[in-house]
């Protein structure tokens, strides 16, 4: 095994990777919130002497000072007196999840078992020593995710490195695989009587009547067609079939999008967007998107680029302007056909488990996580029983919604094992009866629905993790990002032809040639296995 130096010097890189991404709530009030009854819905754990384990997890920030922190709550507590094993979770900041990580298993401190949902950096964790593999343990102690795992043959690939196995997971809900959207004021296309767009020369269309047809109706032209959240970019590249570190096959060899003529298209497609001032003239510098939510929660905004699930957004919508029609639109078609929005890979999150667990403590992890999985998962994702929700015909309608977003919301942290899988119809009947919760609900519906309708290109499930694709990545992605801010918003000053000529001379600069050749021999060696 190499030493914990070497593991956290490989691993950096690693982590540097572009994939898709809070302050540590304080320990105020961590004692003065009752811990849920026994009785919610997760089974009784055995009895004896607990031992215990660490698990990490993301912070989000979302747990209330009343709550207490992410590692004591309400549902800490419960955890702790229903689970076979007691939990010490760690918690990492989400934004920093792997460097925390590194730092931790190169101080020999780091939780028994690691989570995240990023394959690459488990998989490299493995192939540097830092985790270990699991299949004779899954095999010996193991009940519930064993059944579990033989009925979700689809989950193998993903949780193999070398032909074994280092990873627990269980298969996302459509809830969670779904991940972009596209939304649109239908009340804006109403009022100047336009259809909703189809194809990417129609969404043009649409956001220019948006610009000079005042649909918000005060005489002035003040209105911003199109904004965006963290995904904007990725969801105008998703349109032309193409991501930014995603490989894609062009006929049986793999090339990398970044480099593909129709990621030019797509640098094209967004600068004629920003010439014609169709987006927001500041989204580059809007890091937080803080302008761009306040245009789009104003009445200011028409067609906003995010997540298919933009509650929060639809409430601030509806609280200033009461008459808005927020409503999901299905992913248009480009000249090179339609795709999905982003979707997740089928794993949810990857659980591996520290090289350093003795054999007790391995026994105690496998069981808590069968636990977890059978029963363990659901007070955790709904609450507890005719206190945050009530049961309807097996929906789980929540009472007060509220009092669900401070007490249970941010317990979602804490299922990494989970049978979750809500299907659109449940959203009227799961939301709270008042009527903005009911008229989010069924838009909620609709855009799962749309986000789930047409799958999503991605050639194969997963890229390689090899150190020298990761340290290309790491070195080429800043660079490329610069290119492209040039091409869209320079106007005259770098087509978007020029863009994708940079791309590719900086691509082959840093090795991008002698990568590609690796990462093809690869595939030809796994491909029955990526399938």
């Amino acid at each position: 095994m190499k030493t914990a130096s070497k593991v956290i010097a490989s691993v950096v890189v690693a982590s540097l990777s572009a994939t898709l991404l809070a302050a540590c709530g304080d320990d105020k009030g961590k004692d003065s919130a009752a811990s849920p009854a026994a009785s919610a819905g997760a089974g009784t754990a055995s009895t004896g002497p607990k031992k215990e384990i660490s698990i990490s997890m993301f912070d989000r920030g979302k747990v209330p000072a009343e709550e207490g922190n992410y590692e004591n709550n309400r549902w800490t507590k419960w955890i702790n007196e229903n689970a076979p094993a007691t939990v010490k979770w760690v918690p990492v900041p989400r934004n920093e999840a792997q460097t925390k990580l590194n730092t931790l298993i190169a101080s020999g401190s780091a939780p028994d078992l690691i989570w995240e949902y990023d394959r690459n950096y488990i998989a490299q964790l493995a192939n540097q020593g830092a985790i270990q593999p699991i299949d004779q343990y899954i095999e010996k102690y193991s009940t519930t995710y064993k059944k579990y795992l033989a009925e979700h043959p689809e989950l193998k690939s993903y949780l193999t490195v070398e032909g074994k196995t280092y990873m627990m997971a269980s298969v996302r809900g459509a809830d969670s695989i779904a991940n972009m959207g596209i939304w649109i004021r239908q009340d804006w296309l109403d009022k100047l009587g336009l259809k909703a767009p189809t194809t990417t020369e129609e969404l043009l269309e649409v956001a220019r009547k948006f610009k000079t047809g005042d649909p918000d109706g005060n005489g002035k032209a003040d209105t911003v067609p199109i904004v965006f959240t963290n995904t904007g970019n990725i969801i105008l590249r998703n349109l032309f079939l193409t991501h930014p570190v995603q490989w894609y096959l062009e006929g049986d060899k793999l090339a990398f999008g970044r480099t593909l003529d129709r990621y030019g298209d797509s640098l094209d497609y967004q600068k004629k967007m920003y010439d014609e001032g169709l987006i927001d003239q500041e989204f580059i510098t809007d890091k937080s998107f803080q302008r761009a939510l306040q245009f789009w929660s104003t009445g200011k905004a028409g067609i906003l680029l995010g997540s298919w699930n933009m509650e929060q957004q639809f409430v601030d919508l509806k609280k200033n302007v009461p008459e808005a029609k927020m409503t999901a639109l299905e992913p248009v078609a480009s000249p090179f056909g339609k795709s999905g929005l982003f979707q997740e890979a089928p794993p949810s999150i990857l659980v591996a488990f520290n090289s350093k667990m003795k054999e007790d403590k391995i026994e105690a992890a496998v069981k808590f996580l069968d636990w977890m999985l059978e029963t363990g998962w659901k007070p955790l994702r709904q609450g507890e029983e005719n206190v945050h929700y009530k049961d309807v015909n097996g929906v789980p309608q929540t009472i007060d919604a509220a009092k669900f977003r401070k007490e249970v919301d941010y317990a979602n942290e804490y299922p990494i094992l989970s049978q979750y899988s809500p299907k659109p119809d449940w959203f009227p009947v799961m939301a709270a009866s008042d009527a903005i919760s009911q008229e989010y609900a069924k838009e909620k519906a609709n855009a799962l629905t749309l986000a789930m309708k047409n799958k999503y290109r991605k050639d194969i499930p997963y890229s390689p993790s090899m150190p020298e694709l990761s340290q290309l990545i790491a070195t080429f992605n800043p660079i490329a990002e610069q290119i492209e801010s040039k091409v869209v918003t320079g106007g005259s000053a770098m087509s978007a032809k020029t863009g994708l000529e940079e791309l590719r001379k900086e691509w082959k600069r840093l090795g991008g040639e002698n990568v590609e050749k690796m990462v093809n021999e690869w595939y030809q060696k796994n491909k029955d296995q990526l399938k």
